[in-house]
């Protein structure tokens, strides 16, 4: 959390930029309802404003940009019961994942530490994703059986290959030049030069992000995009598993033993959501995704995954057997 007399979220206008500051370090900057709505709100503001160029959004605290959404807090609704506090969570935020790839202006992310879960849905739809080599990115939501949400049902089928489906389904972690590779980010900026980048934007000119940039060659992704593609684009879990089992590498049994960790509910639910965004706009999975947090939080798999990663720690979740994902999807 800031110190108690300042905001948890702070938005201005420095130049031709619009900038917002994620201002909640001591929690790395996760988002709770208050957050999404004064981001929201400055969204709007400088959507609307003539003399503003560009958004620059980043995190305070020099650790993380934002590592997610508050699935403490989520977990305590669901145990309550609270359906409306979860729906109002989730359609807040991702109303702002929507507006975001809808300004049409550039949405400036500059991704230094930890960028997570929601972290990437208030920067994966803006125009510019700057990364740092201290970046670390993922989408690990099938560790607390949640699913891979704030649109990424949209974006990460459109990611190179099977990608997607491998981070969707492993939570895998990239660091900077990787979530490029990947394309969850769109440039590498060493961290020696952001200050610099970030005096230059308020100039109004998204160009200057390029010219900050460096290159980044073919490294660790691309090295196992052969076997990601085989193995995570085979068309089923259990012929995931096969192909995994077949490849007989290191790098695939570290896959299946992660495989094996996550909520078998939360593993089918993220592969039929993905098999569905591919064929989706951006809308329609985000539309997708809020009809489906309506089951899946009130499946005890949530509650236990979330208690096991974030509230005890103690990563030893009791998962329940598969649920029948159709039903969760409405059939």
């Amino acid at each position: 959390m800031p110190d108690a007399d300042q905001p948890t979220v702070v938005a201005a206008r420095e130049g031709a930029a619009g900038t917002i500051l994620m201002n909640r370090p001591r929690a790395l900057n996760a988002l709770d309802l208050p957050m999404i709505e004064a981001i929201g709100a400055a969204l709007r503001d400088f959507r609307d404003d003539g003399a503003v160029k560009l958004v620059v959004l980043e995190g305070a605290g020099g650790r993380a940009f934002c590592a997610g959404g508050d699935v403490r807090r989520m977990r305590d609704l669901a145990l309550a019961g609270d359906a409306a506090g979860i729906e109002a969570f989730f359609a807040g935020e991702y109303a702002v994942n929507r507006a975001i790839a809808e300004l049409a202006k550039p949405w400036v992310s500059l991704i230094d530490g930890v960028c997570m879960g929601g972290g990437i849905g208030v920067s994966v739809h803006g125009s510019h994703r700057v990364v740092t080599e201290h970046a670390l990115l993922a989408m690990p939501e099938t560790a607390i059986a949640l699913f891979p949400d704030v649109g990424t049902s949209f974006v990460l089928p459109r990611l190179p290959g099977a990608v997607g489906m491998w981070l969707a389904l492993t939570g895998a972690r990239l660091r900077g030049a990787e979530a490029v590779e990947a394309g969850l980010a769109t440039h590498l900026v060493p961290r020696e030069s952001l200050p610099a980048l970030r005096a230059a934007l308020p100039e109004g000119d998204a160009g200057a992000v390029a010219r900050f940039a460096q290159p980044v060659p073919p490294g660790a992704v691309a090295a196992q995009r052969p076997a990601i593609d085989r193995c995570f684009g085979a068309g089923s879990l259990p012929a995931i598993r096969a192909a995994l089992a077949a490849e007989g590498t290191e790098w695939a049994a570290a896959q299946l033993a992660t495989l094996d960790r996550m909520s078998p509910t939360s593993l089918l639910v993220t592969h039929e959501l993905l098999r569905r965004g591919a064929g989706m706009d951006l809308a329609g999975c985000l539309a997708m995704e809020l009809a489906l947090t309506r089951s899946v939080t009130r499946h005890p798999d949530f509650a236990e995954g979330v208690r096991a990663v974030v509230v005890d720690k103690d990563n030893a979740p009791r998962w329940a057997p598969a649920a029948d994902v159709g039903a969760m999807f409405g059939g």
